[in-house]
């Protein structure tokens, strides 16, 4: 376990942490575990009002990241610009590969899902399924866009609002 892996991430710096979204690193604390001594990563979801302690020497083996980069952030709004990429297959199938890219941590696969599962006001009503998926992508990423550009929630919530709406016209 090199030590050079643990030195990626600093208390007080935000991350994702591919199952749960954006949290920050509270503090780097070691704790006895059956044992072990392990030095622990804490890191708070203050929005899910919960505490997630992730072992420093397998971080990056579980996906945690730092935040994206701009780059990555508009890359992320022009794929949300695109065109709605709906498969034939079955919605159980869809609503796991859905799954799958919003748990990945990868800011793109989300505004992905997103794109896909954005209704317009014309269109169908999405099931109760569609909808939770829908909301859980969105809000995965509207957290890391508030993060990255450093702005609060609600200005990156209509910063995506704005995208999906303008493809819409």
């Amino acid at each position: 376990m090199s030590k050079a892996k643990k030195l990626d991430f600093r208390p007080n710096e935000y991350v994702v942490y591919p199952a749960h979204g954006v949290g920050q690193i509270v503090s780097i604390e070691e704790q006895e575990v059956a044992g072990l001594t392990l030095e622990l990563f804490v890191i708070s979801f203050e929005k899910d009002k919960m505490t997630l302690r992730v072992p420093t020497n397998k971080a990056t083996e579980v996906g945690m990241r730092s935040l994206s980069s701009p780059d990555v952030v508009s890359k992320a709004m022009d794929t949300l610009k695109g065109k709605a990429r709906v498969k034939r297959a079955m919605w159980s199938r869809r609503a796991q590969e859905y799954e799958q890219k919003i748990n990945s941590g990868d800011l793109i696969s989300i505004a992905e899902v997103v794109r896909d599962l954005h209704r317009n006001d014309d269109q169908r009503e999405q099931s109760y399924s569609e909808r939770q998926l829908y909301e859980a992508a969105l809000e995965r990423l509207t957290r890391e866009v508030a993060a990255v550009s450093g702005g609060d929630e609600a200005a990156a919530q209509a910063k995506v609002d704005d995208v999906l709406t303008s493809r819409a016209a």
